[in-house]
């Protein structure tokens, strides 16, 4: 049996980063969630609200035998904006702050790399404003959050929004993509 990991992932709306992972070799699961607030078991509407002080969150677990930290966190700077403060596009609010939630020493360096050798490249044009934080309570979100993109590729956030992201994932990593998906 897999000695896997976890890591947990702030970057906008977690339907994106969900349904990106979902599709990524070594990833066990991808769940949707809130995680850095203070109101213990926060629900959509609190943490949309901005006031629980939650992110939303992808918890993924993975086989780090088969993709490293370093790849998923690859992965996550491409698919996401880590310039924008507290904002990913047209959401706007603390809730989707771009946030690396390492469960270990090692995700911990292995986050500040990653930032760093970002921010010493200009890799983006803009200063990366990712915070890496180390992980607390994870609250799994609402079922009808889980799989949504799968469940839904056709409402309109997920065709305009969602789908670009993982289109963007398929054809920069298509390495790194399970096959069956």
């Amino acid at each position: 049996m897999a000695d896997y990991e976890i890591i947990t992932l702030g970057g906008g709306c977690f339907w994106c980063l969900e349904a990106v992972y979902r599709e990524t070799v070594g990833v066990e699961s991808a769940v949707s969630g809130y995680m850095g607030g203070v109101s213990p078991n926060p629900t959509y509407k609190q943490v949309c609200s901005g006031t629980s002080g939650h992110v939303e969150v992808v918890q993924i677990t993975f086989d780090p035998a088969v993709i490293s930290c370093r790849d998923i966190l690859e992965v996550f700077f491409v698919i996401h904006d880590p310039t924008t403060l507290n904002s990913q596009g047209n959401d706007h609010g603390t809730q989707y702050r771009s946030v690396v939630f390492y469960h270990s020493p090692e995700q911990k360096a292995v986050t500040e790399a990653i930032i760093g050798e970002l921010a010493a490249e200009v890799a983006y044009g803009r200063p990366i404003v990712t915070a890496g934080e180390a992980a607390s309570e994870f609250y799994r979100a609402e079922d009808y959050h889980q799989d949504y993109f799968a469940s839904n590729p056709y409402q309109p956030y997920c065709a305009y929004v969602v789908a670009p992201k993982v289109q963007k994932f398929r054809a920069k990593f298509a390495d790194r993509r399970k096959a069956a998906v």
